[in-house]
């Protein structure tokens, strides 16, 4: 999944949105809810899987199935979309309170996405570089982990990231209340490729996904 695919200006139903959001009113956009994951919460807990990584894995399944959400550039500035993204991920390092970005490789598979994120996460927790792997390749998402606070609202300030078009995810501490376990999430996303009906769209099936976690093995 590494292909960028042209979009053609002429056809495509989003143009007129993309350069008023490009070029006339450059700006991006958070949404911060709440994911009620007590159902994939409980069918981690019977098995051996990880919850982070459940929980990027979902993300990325979801990203996938949204052509809006894998917008980019290509060489000559024009956009396109790509064929699939990756996670990348932070793993926080205890010892100096610092932590590195790693990226997977997606597969539809969470059980292979799993075992290769799982040792991923363990052969980089002691890191002291931002990117152990190197540079992270153009077709990749973020995700970041706040597991120490739960939060109402999340907003990240990027200067000059006019051309950033794939999603970032930022996750907080699990929220217990009346018996459901909630997952704060915050999506940022640039206003050029996506509008607010395709974030509520990608969150809804985020939803849907981790409530019937069958997925989960």
């Amino acid at each position: 999944m590494n292909r960028l695919e042209k979009i053609d200006p002429q056809t495509w139903h989003r143009r007129e949105h993309f350069e008023h959001y490009r070029t006339r009113v450059p700006c991006t956009y958070a949404i911060t809810t709440e994911i009620d994951v007590t159902a994939m919460r409980s069918a981690l807990k019977r098995s051996s899987r990880k919850t982070y990584i459940a929980q990027v894995w979902a993300l990325a399944s979801v990203v996938n199935q949204r052509q809006e959400f894998r917008l980019s550039l290509d060489d000559d500035g024009e956009p396109a979309i790509w064929d699939g993204l990756h996670p990348a991920f932070t793993v926080f390092n205890d010892a100096n309170e610092t932590f590195s970005c790693v990226w997977a490789r997606f597969d539809d598979d969470f059980g292979r996405f799993h075992d290769e994120a799982a040792e991923l996460l363990l052969k980089h927790r002691y890191a002291t570089s931002m990117f152990p792997q190197g540079s992270l390749p153009p077709n990749v998402f973020d995700v970041s982990s706040l597991p120490w606070t739960d939060f109402t609202g999340f907003t990240l300030q990027i200067a000059k990231g006019w051309a950033h078009f794939q999603p970032i995810f930022t996750l907080g501490r699990y929220i217990e209340r009346a018996g459901r376990t909630l997952l704060p999430l915050a999506v940022q996303i640039h206003h050029a490729a996506a509008d607010g009906f395709h974030t509520a769209r990608l969150i809804n099936d985020l939803r849907a996904l981790v409530a019937e976690p069958d997925w989960i093995d």
